[in-house]
């Protein structure tokens, strides 16, 4: 397998200390939790998708684990302002803050919350399972546009994370880079479901539910080598993602960057597992192998 040169890396504005975060709504809901996750190795850590008005969530059952991954109905439960105190305690470090909202206002008055707290923002215009708000809106490439330049033009490094459950990526991917993204998180869960032939009904309290976990891997692969041929502004990729070897298939396809997120849920030490197996002194600098399977 190909190993990579340890190093820092700064993707789309975010100063890294290697090229694996953790992925939002995973271990990210207390300042707590991300600090261990910063400590068991992640290059930076994302943080729970925050609102604009404190959310509850959908009612349960919220996770189902599958044979290949986790299938989750959150609805985005978060205590909206009151989170930034959370991340007080992280200052300097390299903590993205996840974002979501009903309208381009809506975003940037939640950026505005984080703006010098935060190393950067994502927005989660991707969640397939929170009506009004994620895919909702990341399926219509004017919104994204808006959404995005209303975070954007306060000057913060901005992340903008596309949703797979759409005709064409690269139309949603192209509307972010217009909107001044410093870059791509791609991709969000999978929306789909389960049904439990013995209760005759879905598995998910909501029904329908975002897949994730090494299921998606091979659709997230898809839809990063897509956008790496549509987009200039770098590319982060997610979905899958769990060993050394998906992380360099993963630059190969054209990220700078990946995010883990399900595969923490199976071993909490996977950042360091991955960072074994990855880097090597004598490794290849990472500009090397982003984007060399286009040819």
């Amino acid at each position: 397998m190909v190993s990579i040169r340890p190093e820092p890396v700064t993707v789309g504005g975010v100063p890294l200390s290697n090229h694996i975060l953790l992925a939002a709504g995973v271990l990210g809901t207390t300042g707590a939790s991300l600090q261990r996750m910063l400590n068991l190795g992640a290059g930076g850590v994302v943080t729970k998708s925050i609102g604009p008005h404190p959310k509850d969530g959908h009612s349960g059952p919220c996770l189902v684990v599958l044979e290949d991954g986790l299938l989750n109905a959150m609805g985005l439960p978060n205590p909206s302002m009151e989170f930034v105190d959370e991340i007080t305690t992280l200052a300097k470090r390299p903590v993205v803050a996840s974002i979501f909202g009903g309208n381009p206002e809506e975003f940037a008055t939640v950026a505005g919350w984080f703006a010098g707290k935060v190393a950067g923002i994502e927005l989660n215009l991707s969640c397939p399972h929170a009506e009004g708000y994620g895919a909702a809106i990341g399926s219509d490439p004017a919104l994204v546009k808006a959404c995005t330049k209303a975070v954007s033009s306060t000057g913060v490094p901005t992340w903008v994370k596309l949703t797979p459950n759409v005709t064409d990526i690269t139309a949603i991917g192209k509307a972010a880079e217009a909107g001044g993204a410093s870059a791509i998180v791609a991709i969000n869960t999978v929306k789909a479901m389960r049904i439990s032939t013995g209760l005759r009904r879905p598995v998910l309290g909501n029904r329908f539910g975002g897949l994730s976990g090494s299921a998606i891997f091979p659709i997230a692969v898809r839809c990063v080598y897509e956008l790496f041929e549509s987009v200039d502004i770098p590319i982060i990729g997610c979905g899958g993602i769990a060993t050394a070897d998906n992380v360099i298939e993963m630059m190969m396809a054209g990220a700078s960057a990946v995010e883990v997120g399900s595969a923490v849920f199976g071993n909490v030490n996977v950042f360091e597992t991955i960072r074994k197996d990855l880097y090597a002194k004598d490794g290849i600098r990472s500009e090397d192998i982003v984007g060399c399977a286009h040819g």
